[in-house]
């Protein structure tokens, strides 16, 4: 009767021994660690900041929603909370870029914003308010997932603000 386990160590190429799979899993944590570090380095500047366009998306809401503002008198109140509203989301949305890239004093970001063109009626100027905003929370609804911790709260409270504002014109 032969024994179920035998003494010989197999031989071959396609052998891997005990103590070379304990070799590799103590350097993978390094591996790991250089392949991250190569990442984050490679890639720091020059990707554009995935806030940038939900910044400017605020802005331009809130240029729009001042003007529909001044000229449809009817609006005012509504249009002024969501032009203050969205102004915030910019600045918010703006100092938390700013604090993963602070601006080069010698070199501002621009970040201004063409004039919106405001509809002649003001159910026009209403419903254009009310896409523009719905545009607003879907972005930073898509935007949100993709994020770490706070930037994915601040993106998440945005799009939850530009729900809670096309309430506001319903």
């Amino acid at each position: 009767m032969r024994a179920p386990f035998s003494n010989r160590r197999p031989t071959g190429a396609a052998c891997t021994g005990r103590r070379d799979v304990l070799r590799l899993l103590a350097a993978l944590p390094a591996a790991a660690a250089v392949s991250a570090l190569t990442t984050a380095c490679g890639s720091g500047q020059d990707a554009p900041d995935p806030l940038e366009p939900l910044a400017a998306s605020a802005r331009s809401d809130a240029a729009l929603a001042q003007g529909i503002a001044r000229a449809h008198a009817e609006l005012a109140e509504q249009a002024g909370a969501v032009a203050t509203i969205r102004g915030e989301h910019a600045r918010a949305l703006e100092k938390e870029i700013d604090r993963l890239d602070p601006p080069d004093p010698d070199h501002p970001k621009q970040r201004g914003t063409s004039a919106p063109q405001v509809p002649g009626s003001s159910a026009a100027a209403k419903e254009a308010l009310r896409r523009s905003l719905a545009v607003g929370q879907q972005e930073a609804a898509k935007a949100c997932p993709r994020l770490p911790g706070y930037r994915a709260g601040l993106t998440g409270s945005v799009s939850a603000g530009c729900a809670g504002l096309t309430e506001v014109l319903a």
